[in-house]
Protein backbone atom coordinates (compact mmCIF):
# COMPACT_ATOMS: atom_id res chain seq x y z
CA UNK A 1 0.00 0.00 0.00
CA UNK A 2 2.87 2.30 -0.06
CA UNK A 3 2.65 4.00 -3.22
CA UNK A 4 2.29 7.92 -3.30
CA UNK A 5 2.42 8.88 0.42
CA UNK A 6 4.02 7.57 3.21
CA UNK A 7 1.32 7.39 6.03
CA UNK A 8 -2.31 6.21 6.55
CA UNK A 9 -5.06 7.12 7.70
CA UNK A 10 -7.17 5.24 10.72
CA UNK A 11 -10.48 5.30 12.08
CA UNK A 12 -11.65 3.24 15.10
CA UNK A 13 -15.26 2.48 15.09
CA UNK A 14 -17.01 0.53 18.46
CA UNK A 15 -19.98 -1.73 18.16
CA UNK A 16 -22.64 -2.64 21.01
CA UNK A 17 -23.62 -6.17 19.83
CA UNK A 18 -22.93 -5.92 16.19
CA UNK A 19 -21.84 -9.00 14.10
CA UNK A 20 -18.41 -8.78 13.20
CA UNK A 21 -18.89 -9.82 9.60
CA UNK A 22 -21.39 -6.35 9.28
CA UNK A 23 -19.01 -4.17 11.26
CA UNK A 24 -16.10 -5.32 8.57
CA UNK A 25 -18.68 -5.02 5.70
CA UNK A 26 -20.21 -1.01 7.00
CA UNK A 27 -16.08 -0.41 6.87
CA UNK A 28 -15.20 -1.55 3.32
CA UNK A 29 -18.36 0.45 2.20
CA UNK A 30 -16.82 3.54 3.46
CA UNK A 31 -13.62 3.13 1.27
CA UNK A 32 -11.48 1.30 3.95
CA UNK A 33 -8.21 -0.48 2.05
CA UNK A 34 -7.81 -2.89 5.41
CA UNK A 35 -9.14 -3.29 9.01
CA UNK A 36 -8.63 -5.51 11.51
CA UNK A 37 -10.54 -6.28 14.89
CA UNK A 38 -9.41 -4.29 18.17
CA UNK A 39 -10.41 -4.96 21.99
CA UNK A 40 -12.16 -2.35 23.87
CA UNK A 41 -13.56 -2.62 27.43
CA UNK A 42 -16.29 -5.14 26.95
CA UNK A 43 -16.81 -4.13 23.10
CA UNK A 44 -16.04 -4.65 20.13
CA UNK A 45 -14.36 -2.36 18.15
CA UNK A 46 -12.48 -2.25 14.18
CA UNK A 47 -9.85 -0.27 13.39
CA UNK A 48 -10.26 0.69 9.39
CA UNK A 49 -7.26 2.08 7.15
CA UNK A 50 -7.20 4.68 5.11
CA UNK A 51 -5.46 6.12 1.85
CA UNK A 52 -3.68 10.04 2.72
CA UNK A 53 -4.53 10.98 -0.94
CA UNK A 54 -7.86 12.30 1.02
CA UNK A 55 -7.78 14.58 4.30
CA UNK A 56 -8.88 12.70 7.12
CA UNK A 57 -11.76 14.73 7.28
CA UNK A 58 -12.93 13.43 4.18
CA UNK A 59 -13.08 9.79 5.58
CA UNK A 60 -14.71 10.84 8.76
CA UNK A 61 -17.38 12.33 6.95
CA UNK A 62 -17.94 9.13 4.60
CA UNK A 63 -17.91 6.90 7.23
CA UNK A 64 -20.55 9.16 9.16
CA UNK A 65 -22.76 8.59 6.23
CA UNK A 66 -22.65 4.77 5.87
CA UNK A 67 -23.01 4.62 10.05
CA UNK A 68 -26.32 6.72 10.11
CA UNK A 69 -28.71 3.65 10.19
CA UNK A 70 -26.35 2.15 12.28
CA UNK A 71 -27.17 4.23 15.43
CA UNK A 72 -25.22 1.43 18.02
CA UNK A 73 -21.73 2.19 15.91
CA UNK A 74 -19.44 5.13 16.54
CA UNK A 75 -16.21 6.50 15.88
CA UNK A 76 -13.98 6.25 18.82
CA UNK A 77 -10.62 7.25 17.51
CA UNK A 78 -8.74 8.54 14.40
CA UNK A 79 -5.48 9.44 13.65
CA UNK A 80 -2.07 8.64 11.33
CA UNK A 81 -0.12 5.55 10.93
CA UNK A 82 3.34 6.18 9.47
CA UNK A 83 5.65 4.22 6.81
CA UNK A 84 3.88 0.83 7.11
CA UNK A 85 4.97 -1.46 4.61
CA UNK A 86 2.08 -3.25 3.73
CA UNK A 87 2.00 -3.39 0.10
CA UNK A 88 2.48 -7.65 -0.26
CA UNK A 89 -0.09 -8.45 2.29
CA UNK A 90 -2.38 -5.86 0.67
CA UNK A 91 -2.25 -7.57 -2.84
CA UNK A 92 -3.16 -10.93 -1.34
CA UNK A 93 -5.88 -9.60 0.14
CA UNK A 94 -7.31 -9.12 -3.19
CA UNK A 95 -7.78 -12.50 -4.95
CA UNK A 96 -10.21 -13.02 -7.60
CA UNK A 97 -13.86 -13.48 -6.94
CA UNK A 98 -16.29 -14.94 -9.33
CA UNK A 99 -19.64 -13.45 -9.08
CA UNK A 100 -22.76 -14.76 -11.40
CA UNK A 101 -22.38 -17.04 -13.43
CA UNK A 102 -19.94 -15.21 -15.99
CA UNK A 103 -18.31 -12.45 -14.23
CA UNK A 104 -14.78 -12.46 -12.38
CA UNK A 105 -13.55 -9.38 -10.56
CA UNK A 106 -9.77 -9.03 -9.95
CA UNK A 107 -7.02 -7.03 -9.30
CA UNK A 108 -4.73 -6.68 -12.12
CA UNK A 109 -1.90 -8.21 -10.89
CA UNK A 110 -4.22 -11.35 -10.90
CA UNK A 111 -4.42 -11.03 -14.48
CA UNK A 112 -1.90 -13.55 -15.97
CA UNK A 113 -2.34 -16.28 -13.23
CA UNK A 114 -6.32 -16.57 -13.36
CA UNK A 115 -7.27 -19.54 -14.66
CA UNK A 116 -11.21 -20.90 -15.22
CA UNK A 117 -12.90 -23.63 -17.10
CA UNK A 118 -15.27 -21.42 -18.08
CA UNK A 119 -15.24 -18.20 -20.37
CA UNK A 120 -15.90 -15.39 -18.09
CA UNK A 121 -16.03 -10.83 -18.34
CA UNK A 122 -13.17 -10.64 -16.41
CA UNK A 123 -13.56 -7.41 -14.43
CA UNK A 124 -9.92 -5.76 -13.95
CA UNK A 125 -10.45 -3.20 -10.74
CA UNK A 126 -7.58 -1.80 -8.62
CA UNK A 127 -7.89 -1.39 -5.19
CA UNK A 128 -7.86 2.18 -4.54
CA UNK A 129 -10.01 5.15 -2.70
CA UNK A 130 -13.33 4.67 -4.83
CA UNK A 131 -15.92 2.28 -3.33
CA UNK A 132 -16.73 -0.84 -5.76
CA UNK A 133 -13.93 -3.16 -5.69
CA UNK A 134 -15.87 -6.55 -6.19
CA UNK A 135 -15.62 -7.50 -2.27
CA UNK A 136 -18.00 -5.94 -0.75
CA UNK A 137 -21.89 -8.12 -0.39
CA UNK A 138 -23.37 -4.70 -1.70
CA UNK A 139 -21.33 -4.82 -4.94
CA UNK A 140 -22.15 -8.49 -5.69
CA UNK A 141 -25.51 -8.12 -5.47
CA UNK A 142 -25.40 -5.29 -7.53
CA UNK A 143 -23.12 -7.76 -10.18
CA UNK A 144 -25.26 -10.27 -9.75
CA UNK A 145 -28.68 -8.44 -10.11
CA UNK A 146 -27.06 -6.53 -13.39
CA UNK A 147 -26.02 -9.95 -15.07
CA UNK A 148 -29.81 -11.22 -15.09
CA UNK A 149 -31.47 -7.88 -16.07
CA UNK A 150 -28.56 -6.70 -18.52
CA UNK A 151 -29.82 -7.11 -22.68
CA UNK A 152 -27.50 -6.73 -25.51
CA UNK A 153 -27.17 -2.52 -26.92
CA UNK A 154 -28.65 -1.33 -23.68
CA UNK A 155 -27.99 2.49 -22.99
CA UNK A 156 -27.27 2.61 -18.94
CA UNK A 157 -26.50 5.38 -16.52
CA UNK A 158 -24.41 4.17 -13.21
CA UNK A 159 -25.10 6.30 -10.26
CA UNK A 160 -22.45 6.51 -7.69
CA UNK A 161 -20.14 4.85 -9.92
CA UNK A 162 -17.39 4.41 -7.32
CA UNK A 163 -14.81 2.70 -9.16
CA UNK A 164 -16.57 2.48 -12.37
CA UNK A 165 -16.80 -1.50 -11.70
CA UNK A 166 -20.63 -1.63 -12.89
CA UNK A 167 -19.83 0.65 -15.50
CA UNK A 168 -17.56 -1.87 -17.07
CA UNK A 169 -19.48 -4.85 -16.16
CA UNK A 170 -22.04 -3.26 -18.41
CA UNK A 171 -20.41 -2.41 -21.07
CA UNK A 172 -18.35 -6.28 -20.32
CA UNK A 173 -22.63 -7.45 -20.74
CA UNK A 174 -23.23 -5.99 -24.00
CA UNK A 175 -24.33 -2.43 -23.11
CA UNK A 176 -23.95 0.16 -26.41
CA UNK A 177 -23.04 3.30 -23.88
CA UNK A 178 -22.69 4.23 -20.43
CA UNK A 179 -22.77 7.08 -18.41
CA UNK A 180 -20.69 7.01 -15.04
CA UNK A 181 -21.47 9.47 -12.64
CA UNK A 182 -20.27 10.55 -9.44
CA UNK A 183 -20.33 13.54 -7.41
CA UNK A 184 -16.95 13.48 -5.93
CA UNK A 185 -14.60 14.34 -8.69
CA UNK A 186 -11.45 12.47 -6.81
CA UNK A 187 -12.68 9.48 -8.30
CA UNK A 188 -13.44 9.99 -12.23
CA UNK A 189 -9.82 9.73 -12.31
CA UNK A 190 -9.64 6.63 -11.27
CA UNK A 191 -13.13 5.31 -12.90
CA UNK A 192 -11.03 6.18 -16.35
CA UNK A 193 -7.33 4.20 -14.98
CA UNK A 194 -10.13 1.23 -14.53
CA UNK A 195 -11.78 1.52 -17.96
CA UNK A 196 -7.95 2.21 -19.54
CA UNK A 197 -7.09 -1.66 -17.57
CA UNK A 198 -10.42 -3.19 -19.28
CA UNK A 199 -9.56 -1.67 -22.35
CA UNK A 200 -12.46 0.26 -22.52
CA UNK A 201 -12.86 3.41 -24.49
CA UNK A 202 -14.04 6.38 -23.23
CA UNK A 203 -16.22 6.73 -25.80
CA UNK A 204 -18.24 3.85 -24.61
CA UNK A 205 -18.25 5.02 -21.05
CA UNK A 206 -18.60 8.53 -20.43
CA UNK A 207 -17.25 10.12 -17.30
CA UNK A 208 -19.29 12.35 -15.89
CA UNK A 209 -19.29 14.11 -12.06
CA UNK A 210 -23.02 15.17 -10.87
CA UNK A 211 -25.13 14.65 -8.06
CA UNK A 212 -27.27 11.49 -8.90
CA UNK A 213 -29.17 12.37 -12.07
CA UNK A 214 -28.96 16.34 -11.32
CA UNK A 215 -28.56 18.07 -15.31
CA UNK A 216 -28.86 14.38 -16.62
CA UNK A 217 -30.76 14.82 -19.89
CA UNK A 218 -30.56 11.48 -21.18
CA UNK A 219 -33.03 8.45 -21.55
CA UNK A 220 -31.73 5.27 -21.26
CA UNK A 221 -32.68 1.78 -21.02
CA UNK A 222 -31.16 0.73 -17.36
CA UNK A 223 -30.17 2.61 -14.30
CA UNK A 224 -27.51 0.86 -11.41
CA UNK A 225 -26.93 2.45 -8.37
CA UNK A 226 -25.19 0.97 -5.48
CA UNK A 227 -25.04 4.04 -2.38
CA UNK A 228 -26.60 4.18 0.63
CA UNK A 229 -30.38 4.36 1.14
CA UNK A 230 -30.57 8.20 1.62
CA UNK A 231 -29.40 9.13 -1.58
CA UNK A 232 -31.49 6.08 -3.22
CA UNK A 233 -34.71 7.91 -1.95
CA UNK A 234 -33.35 10.89 -3.22
CA UNK A 235 -32.89 9.44 -6.74
CA UNK A 236 -35.79 7.58 -6.86
CA UNK A 237 -38.35 10.60 -7.75
CA UNK A 238 -36.49 11.55 -10.89
CA UNK A 239 -36.36 7.59 -12.39
CA UNK A 240 -39.46 7.89 -14.46
CA UNK A 241 -38.62 10.56 -16.39
CA UNK A 242 -35.14 8.90 -17.16
CA UNK A 243 -35.77 5.74 -17.50
CA UNK A 244 -37.50 4.22 -20.86
CA UNK A 245 -40.94 2.65 -19.72
CA UNK A 246 -40.50 -1.20 -19.33
CA UNK A 247 -36.58 -0.31 -18.61
CA UNK A 248 -35.05 -1.55 -15.99
CA UNK A 249 -32.97 -0.57 -12.62
CA UNK A 250 -31.15 -1.85 -10.32
CA UNK A 251 -30.21 -0.68 -6.79
CA UNK A 252 -27.99 -2.01 -3.95
CA UNK A 253 -25.93 -0.49 -0.94
CA UNK A 254 -29.30 -1.46 1.40
CA UNK A 255 -29.53 -3.22 4.31
CA UNK A 256 -32.38 -5.63 5.23
CA UNK A 257 -33.95 -3.40 7.43
CA UNK A 258 -34.65 -0.97 4.49
CA UNK A 259 -35.87 -3.02 2.23
CA UNK A 260 -39.71 -2.69 3.26
CA UNK A 261 -39.57 1.34 3.03
CA UNK A 262 -37.74 0.84 -0.14
CA UNK A 263 -39.79 -1.17 -1.85
CA UNK A 264 -42.89 0.82 -1.32
CA UNK A 265 -41.08 4.16 -2.37
CA UNK A 266 -40.58 1.67 -5.59
CA UNK A 267 -43.99 0.97 -6.05
CA UNK A 268 -45.28 4.67 -5.85
CA UNK A 269 -43.31 5.85 -8.84
CA UNK A 270 -44.64 2.75 -10.55
CA UNK A 271 -41.87 0.46 -10.34
CA UNK A 272 -42.34 -3.41 -10.47
CA UNK A 273 -40.31 -5.45 -8.44
CA UNK A 274 -38.76 -8.69 -10.24
CA UNK A 275 -36.21 -9.64 -8.07
CA UNK A 276 -34.36 -9.37 -4.69
CA UNK A 277 -31.38 -10.40 -3.75
CA UNK A 278 -29.33 -10.52 -0.51
CA UNK A 279 -25.60 -11.17 0.90
CA UNK A 280 -25.30 -11.19 4.77
CA UNK A 281 -26.80 -7.91 5.97
CA UNK A 282 -27.43 -6.55 2.78
CA UNK A 283 -30.23 -6.03 0.10
CA UNK A 284 -30.34 -5.46 -3.95
CA UNK A 285 -33.33 -5.22 -6.03
CA UNK A 286 -33.70 -5.59 -9.83
CA UNK A 287 -36.97 -3.45 -10.83
CA UNK A 288 -38.79 -2.29 -14.10
CA UNK A 289 -40.43 0.85 -15.00
CA UNK A 290 -43.91 0.53 -15.74
CA UNK A 291 -44.99 3.78 -15.92
CA UNK A 292 -43.88 7.35 -17.61
CA UNK A 293 -40.46 7.56 -19.80
CA UNK A 294 -40.99 6.59 -24.01
CA UNK A 295 -41.16 3.37 -25.49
Amino acid sequence: MEEKGSFWWYVTIESRGMDEEVLSSLVDLSGSIGSELVETQDKMAVKAYYRSSHSLEYWISRINEVLKPWPELKIIDAGKIENQRWHTVWKEAFPPIEIGKTLVVMAPWHKNSYKSEKEKNVLLVYPGTAFGTGYHESTQIALELLEKCMEKGDTVVDVGTGSGILAIAAIKLGAKKVFARDLDPAVLDEVKSNLRLNQISEGLVEVEQGNLLDGFNNMVDLVTANIVFEPLMKLLPSLPAKLKKGGRAVFSGLVRKERDSFISALKEIGFEIKEEASKGDWWGVFAQNTSGGQQ
